[in-house]
């Protein structure tokens, strides 16, 4: 059987570079290197794209040194990686990519948009569910036509924070406090914060804004953080997991409780209350068809101590971290690591066919 090339891209200027970072080094390790010739492909958290010589380098965080350019061309004719040093280029046909890249310019349709250009064949959502999955905004406004419950919103635009009164205000005369404030694209909890009174309030909305033009205030859930893995779409059957469940060690689940708090942990097929365990697969599928999901997913919901299940929001390439829930929950179910990297590169190599 002839070797197919496989591009892995990491890294990435969003806030989850370093996470990206740690994801591909668990992806590359699994990837059956019988099949596929690998390229390592890694962008800086300025934007500069270079040729990564092997996941040791990305382990020790020596590719950012890098004497080799690299680039993927958006010509369809050649499906190409380029790659440049000392004034040399070489071109490496690729067969098919994995864009292990979470957040924006990874997550959001953008890389996603340059490998449609290229009609190279690629792991995970297309521009479209790549771009509303991110947004959290948009996705709320997609599952309100789904009739599955989520947490109450009010959006809020970066400029309208010139008026803070008023638009405090406006956020008052809906919710009590707590609330949460999320930057309508991020991830990974980033600019997310908590606020019990008006000053917390607006100090969250300055942060958020840090990191997005559009916010969102929700009214506060208290329930049980729970997450299902997706996988399919296309021409393959939409799969949904079990249920995983989150035990924070912090008052919420943010950036550094998530991989740096070693008392966060995680439980694969909790006991819940009511038939949540039933819902929440149904949902996540769902969820994950409306968006016109490609590929992988890990939806997560919050559930309710009366058994109400209510969602949160949805992951277009969720972590793949040594603590990551999404191979977690499908290793729960029988597929390990190796076969789960394996599926989604021989999904991905169905895209265009």
């Amino acid at each position: 059987m002839e070797k197919k090339t496989a591009a892995v891209i990491f890294g990435g200027q969003s806030s989850e570079h370093v996470v990206s970072c740690m994801s591909a080094a668990n992806v590359i390790d699994r990837i059956n290197k019988d099949k596929y010739n690998l390229v390592l492909i890694g962008i800086t958290q300025e934007g500069h794209w270079v040729k990564a010589d092997s996941v040791d380098q990305i382990r020790d965080d020596s590719w950012r040194e890098s004497p080799t350019s690299a680039a993927i061309l958006p010509d369809a004719v050649k499906k190409c990686a380029v790659f440049v040093k000392d004034g040399k280029t070489e071109e490496v046909k690729l067969d098919v990519v994995f864009p292990v890249l979470h957040g924006l310019y990874g997550e959001d349709g953008t890389i996603q948009g340059l490998l449609e250009l290229a009609k190279i064949p690629y792991v995970g959502c297309g521009v479209l569910a790549s771009a509303v999955s991110m947004d959290k905004l948009y996705t709320k406004i997609i599952v309100d036509g789904l009739g599955i419950r989520q947490a109450a919103y009010v959006p809020v635009m970066r400029e309208q924070l010139a008026d803070m009164d008023r638009t405090v205000s406006r956020i008052e005369s809906r919710f009590s406090y707590p609330v949460f404030i999320k930057p309508s694209n991020a991830g990974s909890s980033k600019g997310v914060s908590k606020a019990e009174n008006r000053a917390e309030l607006e100090a969250g909305l300055k942060e958020a804004a840090r990191h997005d033009r559009k916010l969102l205030v929700e009214e506060m859930i208290t329930g049980r953080e729970v997450e299902c893995a997706v996988f399919g779409g296309g021409s393959e059957e939409i799969k949904a997991s079990g249920v995983g469940e989150i035990l924070a060690a912090a008052d919420f689940y943010d950036f550094d409780a998530k991989y740096y708090n070693a008392e966060s942990k995680t439980v694969t097929d909790p006991e819940l209350p009511g038939d949540a365990a039933e819902q929440i697969p149904r949902a996540a599928a769902a969820i994950f068809k409306a968006v016109d999901g490609y590929g992988l997913s890990r939806v997560d919901f919050f559930v309710k101590a009366d058994g109400e299940v209510v969602f949160n929001e949805i992951n277009t390439m969720p972590g793949f971290t040594a603590i990551s829930m999404y191979p977690m929950l499908w290793e729960a179910r029988g597929i390990g690591k190796e076969q789960l990297v394996d599926m989604l590169l021989e999904h991905g190599l169905k895209r265009f066919s």
